[in-house]
């Protein structure tokens, strides 16, 4: 079955840096667009980066210049690279396909906490 399991959040000072992975398995995972998504309380979630199976990325406009998404498709994982975190990315973190497909079923996230 499919498996995401995102690792790498914590609590970080602002302008801090951060590095998510997201380990999957159960599925091709090279075939896919993978996305980064993250919920804050009372928001709904959102795509923060993509990264298609070219190595195309796209990001949200609140994040970039200042994350890095990338994949090891040998290693079936995704990463994020954050720098100059803000106290508005304080969030659940996610990692999932990004595609017309369903999502999979969603993993148990990384929280991220920016704060001073």
């Amino acid at each position: 079955q499919v498996q995401l399991v995102e690792s790498g959040g914590g609590l970080v000072q602002p302008g801090g840096s951060l590095k998510l992975s997201c380990a999957t398995s159960g599925f091709i995972f090279s075939i896919y667009t993978m996305g980064w998504y993250r919920q804050a309380p009372g928001k709904q979630r959102e795509l923060v980066a993509s990264i298609a199976r070219s190595g195309h990325t796209n990001y949200a406009d609140s994040v970039k210049g200042r994350f890095t998404i990338s994949r090891d498709d040998a290693k079936k994982t995704l990463y994020l690279q954050m720098n100059s975190l803000k106290p508005e990315d304080t969030a659940v973190y996610y990692c999932n396909r990004n595609s017309q497909l369903p999502a999979f079923p969603w993993g148990q996230g990384t929280q991220v906490t920016v704060s001073s």
